[in-house]
């Protein structure tokens, strides 16, 4: 189901910052169909999902400080589903007394994590399993202090 959304939502994607070569090895990069990749993450990744009525329509996966997925279905996509992942997520940390959240966005999600108060870092190289480089953005946010 998870791997379902993950797999959606990047051949949702135009060949706007990524060739289609690229698209290609980072949607089969991480996601079987048998979606054994999340499988694996669950056992050091925390998930929420976002579920309309019974169905799972997006997911953020996290490891303390650092967003390590975010992934909504296309169909939802733009209805504010992702900003309330990302916006939990920092409400969680911030509960945990952590200051500074961080994340690798692609070329596409930066602009989106701007408006949600990151900032980015510097470009990167990501290494997908079947020897493809694409670009991504290393971005932080630095949280307002939990009160106690």
């Amino acid at each position: 189901m998870l791997s379902a959304i993950h797999i959606a939502a990047i051949k949702a994607l135009p060949a706007t910052f990524y060739t289609r070569k690229e698209l290609l090895a980072w949607r089969n990069n991480r996601d079987k169909p048998d979606g054994s990749y999340i499988l694996k993450s669950m056992k050091v990744e925390t998930f929420w999902v976002a579920i309309k009525g019974d169905v799972v329509i997006g997911f953020a996966s996290f490891i303390v400080d650092e967003l390590i997925g975010l992934y909504v279905h296309p169909k939802y996509q733009g209805k504010g589903i992702g900003r309330a992942l990302v916006q939990h997520f920092c409400d969680e940390a911030t509960n945990q007394g952590i200051n500074n959240v961080i994340t690798t966005a692609s070329l596409y999600a930066e602009g989106f994590y701007l408006r949600l108060g990151f900032i980015a870092i510097q470009r990167a190289p990501h290494f997908l399993r079947n020897g493809v480089v694409v670009p991504v953005t290393k971005m932080s946010k630095i949280l307002a202090i939990a009160p106690k």
